[in-house]
């Protein structure tokens, strides 16, 4: 009997008798091992012919399995930032997986292996998308930071930077809750979570700010952002960022008092 590997179960002893054209543990023209090319001749007098220790096998799993988590990583990658691409520049309901497949150059067939359904892969992109906005807001304020001495200032800076982006339409949140229109959707309860995280994050520099009184303050900074988001995209004016940070900041120094 085989093992899975080709190699014969119990002890390793010939299978048949000498002349019989094949070797202990390889039979000829039979195993051809799926990560090491064994050579379906007999051996030569005198030859030989290594027999695949533990460590090898082993070590060539590894690196098939590997290889292949890395084709399946990539593939899941292609896919999840061509559907963000597609659904921020053209909406959620307007592009079909045909679509996505055909830019993201994979078959369908592996795109469903990854996401059972275009409802899934909606929640994978907003998933991802969130990882993206943070990361961005994160390095822009990083470095008007450098310049403007206070996070806050630096919040503000880094949305006008984003307004300015000539690809700039709208939070992709908003915009998933529109166009899913159903509060029960893992999409739209993905999209409440967002923002609650997002306000979570706006308290905490608002409390950096004025100290106690964020609790208070800070539900207004967040309509202050939220709104200024739907009047650059509407409006296509990136000054809205200046607008909500000029009230934002009045607030703070009345909270903060003389």
């Amino acid at each position: 009997m085989y093992s899975i590997f080709g190699i014969i179960s119990g002890q390793n002893r010939p299978i048949g008798g000498p002349g019989n054209g094949e070797h202990a543990c390889f039979p000829a023209r039979v195993f051809v091992h799926p990560i090491a090319t064994v050579t379906s001749r007999a051996p030569r007098d005198g030859e030989k012919v290594p027999f695949p220790t533990i460590d090898n096998i082993q070590t060539g799993l590894y690196s098939m399995v590997m290889g292949r988590t890395r084709e399946t990583s990539e593939a899941r990658q292609r896919i999840l930032e061509t559907a963000d691409r597609l659904f921020y520049q053209e909406g959620i309901r307007a592009v079909g997986i045909d679509r996505i497949v055909a830019e993201a150059e994979v078959a369908k067939m592996s795109l469903y292996k990854h996401f059972a359904s275009k409802d899934e892969l909606i929640l994978a992109v907003l998933k991802y998308r969130e990882e993206a906005v943070l990361e961005f807001f994160r390095s822009a304020m990083e470095q008007h930071g450098k310049r403007l001495k206070n996070t806050l200032r630096a919040f503000f800076a880094a949305l006008k930077d984003w307004f300015e982006n000539p690809g700039f339409r709208g939070c992709a949140f908003q915009n998933a809750a529109v166009e899913l229109a159903d509060p029960s959707h893992a999409g739209t309860q993905f999209v409440l979570g967002h923002k609650r995280r997002f306000a979570e994050f706006l308290t905490g520099l608002v409390a950096e700010a004025v100290g106690p009184g964020a609790t208070r303050l800070a539900p207004v900074v967040c309509l202050l952002v939220e709104g200024a988001i739907v009047t650059a995209v509407v409006q296509q004016t990136p000054e809205a960022a200046d607008v909500a940070r000029d009230a934002a900041l009045k607030l703070v120094a009345e909270a903060k008092g003389p």
